[in-house]
């Protein structure tokens, strides 16, 4: 996990697996990340596996944010990411465009 942070705008690196047994460390950091920031924007490219757990916290973060009126963006998707959020039709909740890091 990296972490840039910019005035208004801050970026955070997500790698490996995000599934249940890291989803607990994994909304910590990412709400800990959306608290400090109006624009939050997550590098998905190096996650490697992603189950429904690791999906929750991306959705929570998307719903914290909402709630808050800051935005979350989720980018560089990685094959992982793209093959859950197909099979669960999930790219409308998110509203960010399936880019493949390659």
């Amino acid at each position: 996990m990296s972490d840039q942070t910019g005035a208004a705008v801050a970026r955070i690196a997500l790698d490996g697996e995000m599934t249940i047994y890291r989803a607990a460390d994994l909304k910590t950091t990412v709400l800990e990340a959306l608290r400090k920031t109006q624009v939050l924007e997550i590098d998905l490219s190096g996650i490697t596996e992603l189950d429904t757990a690791g999906l929750q916290v991306l959705m929570l973060a998307k719903l914290t944010a909402n709630a808050d009126q800051r935005e979350l963006r989720l980018l560089q998707h990685s094959p992982a990411v793209v093959e859950i959020f197909d099979m669960l039709d999930m790219g409308a909740f998110f509203g960010d465009a399936l880019l493949i890091h390659t």
